[in-house]
């Protein structure tokens, strides 16, 4: 995404490079293949996962803060009369304290730890809700990324929302940055935190920098070289509140030894011992899944943030090919392709408007290009294209692999859709993952039984919740299914500010769902507990009372389908 510190020698050579001039404005054929991929170098592209509580708003907005983005964090200490961060922008946000839908940032950043010509990188933070209740979609986020920064809470260490979230990025193949938050307060040792993640998900710690003072007396890190060897300790000075970037003080490990005293020499001590057992980072295992890097932080005192940054910026995967529906290699200097993976409405008070947030996966995005829509093979043009940073817009004139770009008024797209230009390609669409929470949903007033049905088709293509339906029930009473029971109102909230309509909402007694087949369908509707019904994507789906039922009916009739959705919970 053209960014106003981009510099001028880079358009001027891009532009050197088209055949016979300008560029058109429906084609991106005058660009070369070596510009869109020294501009895909520079990206890095990726998403926060973590349980809720353990700081991910708090972090991007730090993140934003050392990026120079912000001048000042929004966040305060506590939940209670906090300010709401840049990136939560909807009512329920604000007056919980919580994020429940998903924003991208765009920043430049400009590392020291790596070489001149990578220095100036652009960074994509996609920010996902924090809340468990809006998993899905976390989920959907995660097949925009091309990494992810696993938070931990010290006190807490691995949390159940967060065991479920890395599952997914395991399965997806996305390697994984792990920082563990809050080392200003009280906690567990860092050694107990390492092997708590070693033993539970088989992924293997390794950290770049070590913390200088145990949990709740949080003093710098040690960033660790060979072997365990300090390279340098890095000394934080706290700020009023931690709305400031925190001053580093960077020392050797003679000054620090001076400094610091026996602190100093048991974060030595376990840095080497780290490097005994085989915890130094290795650059293919991380990339392959099998290892993380880890850096101690507090993201609400900025201590270790701009560390987190450059380990990103230095070891993340930059924008790469990707495979479409068939299997087939997309590069990313093939023409222009891009994939929706999020579809918002009401983000705009003043305007009824629909945004498609999608990653450009090949090529370049020029904002007025005409592309296809593989799902319907129809022409889409893109007028309207922004980048959102909270509720501050501005529009985007290009975009390169690894961007995030908002379209405005895209009705006709929904999570898993592809977009493309010249050459025809489609990428798998995105998964629905195992709801566990059910409710039918009616409309107060049957005189707005219109309003309903169209409120009921938006927020179901934007995969608010998934709409279930079947013959008995009827269009009128749809049933709602979702991961979590807050989803629901969201879709209450919505359709009375957005579509004037009041809806009633009944729980369903059933607590989870299996993937079946129309051969049987007939036979489990017979059957107590269970009841089968069409999503809107037409896959049939039996809705059970619990799984103790589940388990007696797969004993009793082992032939009849009944498959587990992604992300089911144990």
């Amino acid at each position: 995404m053209t960014t106003p510190s981009d510099s001028a020698d880079t358009t001027q050579a891009e532009s050197a490079s088209t055949d016979g001039g300008a560029v058109p404005s429906n084609s991106t054929r005058g660009r070369s293949d070596t510009g869109v991929s020294a501009e895909a170098r520079r990206r890095r592209t990726f998403a926060v996962i973590s349980h809720p509580d353990a700081g991910k708003s708090t972090l991007t907005e730090a993140l934003a803060l050392h990026a120079k983005v912000i001048s000042e964090a929004g966040a305060v200490h506590g939940k209670a009369g906090r300010k709401s961060t840049v990136s939560d922008w909807m009512e329920m946000e604000k007056a919980r304290g919580i994020s429940v839908s998903s924003t991208a940032l765009q920043f430049n950043y400009r590392s020291t730890e790596v070489a001149d010509e990578t220095a100036d990188s652009v960074i994509n933070l996609v920010d996902t809700p924090g809340h468990s209740d809006f998993s899905e979609d976390t989920y959907r986020v995660l097949t925009a990324v091309d990494a992810a920064v696993m938070l931990i809470d010290a006190a807490k260490g691995l949390e159940p929302q967060t065991l479920k979230l890395f599952q997914v990025c395991r399965h997806r193949g996305i390697p994984v940055v792990t920082v563990i938050n809050k080392w200003d307060r009280p906690g567990r040792t860092p050694l107990e935190l390492l092997d708590e993640i070693q033993e539970r998900i088989g992924l293997t710690p390794t950290p770049l920098y070590w913390p200088v003072g145990i949990a709740g007396d949080f003093r710098g890190l040690l960033r660790r070289g060979e072997e365990g060897a300090p390279r340098e300790y890095i000394r934080f000075t706290r700020t009023a509140g931690g709305a400031k970037i925190a001053p580093e003080e960077v020392m050797d490990a003679d000054a620090a030894l001076a400094k610091e005293g026996s602190e100093w020499e048991t974060a030595v001590e376990e840095s080497e011992l780290l490097s005994a057992t085989g915890q130094d980072h290795d650059q293919e295992l991380f990339l392959a899944g099998q290892t993380s890097p880890v850096i101690f932080a507090s993201a609400m005192l900025n201590f270790g943030v701009r560390q987190i940054l450059d380990t990103l910026v230095g070891l993340a995967p930059a924008p790469s090919v990707r495979e479409d529906i068939a299997g087939t290699p997309r590069e990313v200097t093939d023409p222009f392709s891009a994939v929706v993976f999020k579809v918002q409405a009401g983000m705009d008070a003043a305007h009824r408007d629909r945004l498609a947030f999608m990653r450009i996966v090949s090529g370049v995005f020029e904002r007025g290009m005409v592309v296809t829509h593989a799902q319907t093979g129809k022409p889409f043009t893109t007028k309207y294209a922004q980048t959102v940073f909270g509720r501050e817009r501005s529009t985007v004139e290009s975009a390169y692999p690894g961007d995030v770009v908002g379209l405005v008024n895209a009705t006709a797209l929904a999570p898993g859709h592809t977009l493309f230009l010249d050459k025809k390609v489609e990428f798998p669409p995105i998964p629905s993952f195992a709801p566990e929470h059910f409710s039918i949903l009616r409309a107060e007033s049957a005189g707005k039984y219109k309003q309903f049905r169209r409120a009921v088709d938006q927020l179901d293509s934007e995969g608010v919740v998934q709409i279930l339906r079947n013959d008995i029930r009827g269009d009128a009473s749809p049933v709602m299914a979702a991961v979590g029971p807050m989803q629901f109102e969201v879709v209450a909230a919505r359709m009375k500010a957005e579509f004037n309509v009041e809806a009633r909402m009944e729980p369903l007694g059933y607590a989870l769902a299996r993937r079946t087949d129309a051969a049987s369908a007939d036979e489990l509707n017979r059957q107590r507990g269970v009841e089968v019904f069409t999503r809107s994507d037409g896959v049939l789906l039996a809705l059970v009372s619990d799984k103790w039922r589940l388990q007696y009916i797969q004993k009793e009739l082992p032939d009849l389908t009944l498959e587990p959705l992604v992300a089911t919970a144990d």
